[in-house]
């Protein structure tokens, strides 16, 4: 899911150049916004042992996770105002297949030439970000908005 800003060295320059009050107030709704999102994520996961659920976790400061099947979020930027959100870890690595499912297909390995009926797709993970993405974009820019005047206005 990564995009490609045009300009994304001059926005980076500004994103340091803002004052600290500023920063705080958007990480403080970046990090209400990563909280809902997870939250939702835990509620409609399908729950067989846990360990899926207990999988899915926050990033901050970009960068790949490492083992996670599932990602949303910023490949690179600023660290302080980066999270990434994740399912699967060293235990779990089937999170891709719980959300897209999988098509029938002949096995292979210790049951080769038996037939797996394919699984249907029980989505937890996108649905939840695409549901909430608005509402915290929203809130990020109320916020960023909100600590901009009061630098302004002192």
């Amino acid at each position: 899911m990564a995009t490609k800003i045009r300009g994304r060295e001059r926005l980076l320059a500004k994103m340091k150049a803002l004052p600290p009050e500023v920063r705080s107030a958007i990480k403080q709704a970046l990090a209400q916004g990563a909280d809902e999102i997870t939250d939702m994520q835990k509620r409609l996961v399908p729950v067989d042992s846990g360990d899926l659920r207990d999988s899915i976790a926050q990033t901050w400061g970009g960068g790949k996770v490492r083992y996670s099947s599932l990602n949303a979020g910023a490949e690179t930027g600023d660290p302080d105002l980066t999270v990434r959100i994740s399912a699967g870890n060293s235990k779990v690595r089937y999170a891709h297949l719980v959300e897209f499912g999988t098509a029938p297909h002949i096995n292979g390995g210790k049951f080769a030439g038996s037939q797996h009926p394919g699984t249907a797709a029980k989505p937890f993970f996108f649905p939840a970000y695409r549901a909430l993405r608005k509402r915290v974009k929203s809130r990020i820019t109320r916020a960023t908005n909100k600590a901009a005047k009061r630098v302004a206005a002192s």
